[in-house]
């Protein structure tokens, strides 16, 4: 979609990642670089590792027992396995958007605070403007302004995911992480959301995953496709949707298999 793509640098990259859940293996070798301020999508079938890709960017699979991982992912250069690499801080650093929305039983104020408070951000001024900024980023300023004290349960699915994305954002992360964050919403819900992350990668390098072929063509920069665990294919989204260089990645694409 953006010809200076390749001129950005690297944000995110992978080196030769392999993971297993207990004797399965999710990934195989996967090698891939995504780059700064821009958006890479993930596609392929259900089950071939988008997700677990997506969740080894921000240690998430850390969180499921039995697995184990072989390779490397570095952000900014750096090893994010590194044992002196804080945790908390990668989460950070690389915030995640969920294919459900799934605010906090808490008023939309307190949705978005949550995290500047656990980072230390008690005073209020500084928790207000924090609000009213991430808010704005993710379109939803205007439509909550008057009743941030109102629980967040009380807004509209597409509101919900866009809440969501403010709470990812509040706490001034570098990358974002999508995992089919419009699969459960309405087409016009769908369609704010892909607007905002046309917007958001001013700010953020963001990597997606979608099962939608439409969504993945409008809203990215790059395209990876992914099957049984390996990369197929990745290139410039035009090129991988109208010239791809593998069968795979076309029959795919056109709807012949998948």
């Amino acid at each position: 979609m953006d010809a200076g793509a390749e001129a950005t640098p690297v944000k995110v990259s992978a080196r030769d990642l392999d993971v297993f859940y207990g004797a399965t293996q999710a990934l195989h070798g996967i090698t891939l670089d995504a780059r700064a301020n821009r958006v890479t999508a993930l596609i392929g079938p259900s089950g071939c590792g988008k997700s677990t890709f997506l969740r080894s960017i921000n240690r998430m699979n850390d969180l499921i027992a039995g697995m184990r991982r072989q390779g490397t992912i570095l952000l900014d250069g750096r090893d994010i396995h590194d044992p002196d690499v804080d945790v908390v801080d990668l989460r950070r650093r690389v915030g995640m958007v969920f294919q459900r929305s799934n605010p906090f039983p808490k008023s939309i104020y307190e949705n978005v605070a949550y995290g500047p408070r656990i980072h230390g951000v008690s005073d209020r001024t500084t928790l207000d403007e924090i609000v009213r900024t991430t808010l704005e980023q993710a379109a939803l300023w205007d439509e909550v302004k008057d009743r941030l004290g109102a629980s967040a349960l009380s807004l509209s699915g597409g509101q919900q995911q866009r809440l969501c994305i403010a709470r990812a954002l509040a706490v001034e992360p570098e990358v974002l992480l999508m995992d089919e964050p419009a699969s459960a919403l309405d087409p016009l819900a769908t369609a704010r959301i892909e607007e905002l992350i046309h917007e958001l990668k001013e700010r953020y390098t963001i990597l997606i995953v979608t099962h939608n072929m439409q969504q993945a063509a409008r809203v990215s920069d790059t395209t990876a496709y992914f099957y049984m665990g390996r990369l197929v294919e990745m290139g410039p989204t035009a090129q991988i949707f109208t010239n791809p260089s593998k069968q795979e990645t076309e029959d795919y694409i056109t709807g012949r298999f998948g």
